[in-house]
């Protein structure tokens, strides 16, 4: 268990639709203990896989207080929306309001490959569609209408961490292909 260093806007992991977990394994939930600390540590409210570098479908999260993962997530929308802040870990700094759907339902597995569902609304529901978006590469940002989303690039571009080199992925020697540290 460590805390991992969170790619930052510019990392192509970040644009890559994450694969779907097929191994239940020690490696799984070693990756899962270091999305918690990681996003624990940073702090946030959420933290997927790809942001520190592992192209898997897996995410954490921690609002009001109930931290949990979810592992090859998939949503089913309520049609009643909700506007709210969103920031993201990969983009430091930012926030900006944008509407999401108020409710969700998540199915998926947990790290043991058992079948889960989380229901949640307003700051759950928003960090799990957040973390759900991280997996098919899309991030907060490209949900804003055009005005937002040009200011977002503005301030991007002037930030001092942006431009900062990509850090080499680890290969790991086990089934997942090097996509686990």
């Amino acid at each position: 268990m460590s805390v991992q260093q969170i790619r930052l806007f510019g990392d192509p992991i970040l644009r890559t639709r994450a694969d779907e977990v097929t191994d239940f394994d020690k490696e799984l939930r070693r990756l899962v203990s270091d999305l918690t600390d990681t996003m624990l540590d940073a702090p946030g409210a959420g933290l997927a896989a790809p942001q520190i570098g592992v192209g898997l479908r897996v995410f954490t999260w921690c609002v009001d207080g109930e931290v949990g993962h979810l592992v090859n997530p998939v949503l089913d929308l309520t049609e009643e929306e909700q506007d709210g802040e969103e920031g993201c870990l990969s983009i430091p700094g930012l926030r900006f309001d944008l509407a999401r759907a108020y409710g969700v339902v998540a199915k998926g597995q947990d790290m043991h490959g058992e079948p889960v569902t989380v229901e949640g609304t307003m700051r759950l529901a928003r960090a799990l569609q957040h973390e759900t978006d991280h997996l098919d590469g899309i991030l907060f940002i490209d949900r804003l209408d055009r005005e937002q989303r040009r200011e977002a690039m503005r301030l991007i571009r002037e930030a001092e961490w942006s431009g900062a080199p990509v850090p080499t992925v680890k290969a790991s020697p086990h089934a997942t292909f090097g996509r686990a540290l």
